[in-house]
């Protein structure tokens, strides 16, 4: 049996500010802990008896992670490289600005949802559905995972086996919890 727990980090500083993270990293804001410790209050109210916390290696998932282990009885964490976010390469920290002064008309004709794949040096779709697909198959148990919003869209839409477009196209809050089971996805929310 195989359930699993899904949550994306709480708000960081690059969230609120614009800027895309991929694999660099900033702390929580104040409004971001206040989710991870809603997420975790919920996990607690929900008395999951999970077998493990699997955690993205990236500070702000540890953050979170640490938070929500503040309120709900869950295992020691374990680090997961498979969890970590999309990396979009030189464009990891910057914005949508910065992005357009150094690579002009790069992002011409992409949507909210697919421009991350036009970096000249990031992880490509294929290799995160890849990714994605591997840490689904060799997961058992009842999973609490703390990961992030473009790797958590695709761990979802491959788990659901959707396209490239549903996929990219699924919502992203920090502050619900995807509940994996059974071929579905439910979300719980998180007030």
């Amino acid at each position: 049996m195989k359930e699993i727990y899904l949550v994306r980090h709480g708000e960081t500083e690059w969230n609120a500010a614009g800027r895309y993270q991929g694999k660099l990293d900033s702390p929580l804001t104040e409004f971001g802990i206040s989710q991870a410790e809603a997420i975790g209050k919920k996990l607690a109210e929900l008395d999951i008896q999970a077998d493990a916390l699997i955690v993205s290696p990236l500070g702000r998932t540890r953050q979170t992670a640490a938070i929500i282990s503040r309120f709900a009885a869950l295992p020691a964490m374990r680090f997961d490289e498979n969890l970590a976010e999309v990396s979009i390469g030189s464009w990891d920290g910057l914005t949508d600005v910065d992005i357009d002064a150094e690579w002009p008309n790069l992002l011409d004709n992409t949507t909210q949802f697919d421009w991350f794949f036009r970096s000249p040096d990031g992880e490509s779709y294929d290799a995160a559905v890849e990714r994605a697909t591997e840490w689904i198959r060799t997961t058992s148990g009842v999973i609490i995972a703390v990961s992030h919003g473009l790797f958590g869209r695709i761990i979802r839409g491959t788990y659901l086996g959707l396209s490239k477009t549903e996929t990219l196209s699924l919502p992203v809050p920090q502050d619900v919890i995807w509940r994996m089971a059974g071929g579905r996805i439910d979300p719980i929310a998180v007030a």
